[in-house]
């Protein structure tokens, strides 16, 4: 078995290190600190994702690298404070990933992936559990659900530890029905005359619109970052034929009426579609 990829960490470790060396280390790689290095992680998180969703595996390869050095990064810092370093990282997630699966590394058996989520998600809420036991507080469905994820993954974690102790719709229908009232609540709030209290309003049916957005593409079985991204790699695309479409008429596509612009629109959707 070749130890190359250990040697390849290794080195990588070492590398780290070397850049956060107070006295021969890169200035800047010196100064930065969790906080300011969390918004590189999740950027490069969605590179990730990025990559993926373009199908390019050698970009996946480099961006995997990117965000692997996320991690080394903030083992680095804490080894320096003396609190764990990257094979503590490593050994915790070993011992987590055997422990959440007795189906695989002990006895225990399931039906199918479903099944497998569920009891994933019962040994998680008992993690959480005896966490907060420790800390002397009364447990919550909801505990642990990080603040600093962005709004819509939040939600879509909220909505899933509530429907984990039963609190959620037996299917997409209802939530339907839902989107449908909170689209009528948003168009009061609209109706209403221009004042603070109106904008309030609009943020608050706002908000509920888009959780039960959330909720539709979750019953769906719809992710809807993938969602999501797949409507703005279509709006991208389709702007740009438009721009392209009125280019080639001769005409600054800015300064075409709305009416103009639509039909540009309507045009590149017919070309996508092959119309």
């Amino acid at each position: 078995m070749t130890h190359a990829p250990r040697e390849r960490i290794e080195t990588l470790l070492a590398v780290m290190a070397r850049l956060r060396d107070p006295e021969r280390g890169c200035p800047w790689d010196v100064k930065q600190d969790f906080a300011s290095i969390a918004t590189y992680t999740i950027e490069e998180a969605y590179e990730v994702a990025e990559a993926i969703d373009r199908g390019d595996l050698g970009d996946l390869k480099d961006e995997l690298g990117d965000l692997l050095l996320q991690v080394v990064f903030h083992a680095q810092m804490a080894n320096e404070q003396g609190a764990f370093g990257f094979a503590d990282v490593v050994a915790a997630i070993n011992d987590k990933m055997i422990r959440r699966h007795p189906h695989v590394f002990g006895e225990a058996s399931v039906e199918d992936a479903d099944a497998q989520t569920a009891a994933w998600e019962k040994m998680k809420a008992a993690e959480r559990a005896a966490k907060r036991r420790d800390m002397d507080a009364p447990p919550s469905a909801l505990d642990d659900v990080p603040k600093a994820l962005p709004e819509w993954q939040r939600a879509l974690k909220l909505q899933k530890r509530g429907a984990n102790v039963g609190y959620d719709w037996p299917d997409a229908t209802p939530v339907i029905a839902k989107l449908e009232e909170e689209l009528e609540e948003v168009r009061e709030a609209l109706a209403m005359p221009a004042s603070p209290e109106r904008q309030d309003a609009l943020e608050d049916e706002i908000g509920d619109l888009l959780f039960v957005a959330m909720n539709l593409a979750r019953k769906a079985k719809v992710d809807p970052g993938t969602a999501l991204r797949r409507a703005n790699a279509k709006y991208e695309r389709r702007f740009r034929q438009m721009e392209a479409l009125a280019r080639a008429q001769g005409r600054e596509f800015a300064a075409l009426s709305l009416d103009e612009q639509s039909a540009l629109w309507n045009e590149a959707k017919r070309i996508e579609r092959g119309g």
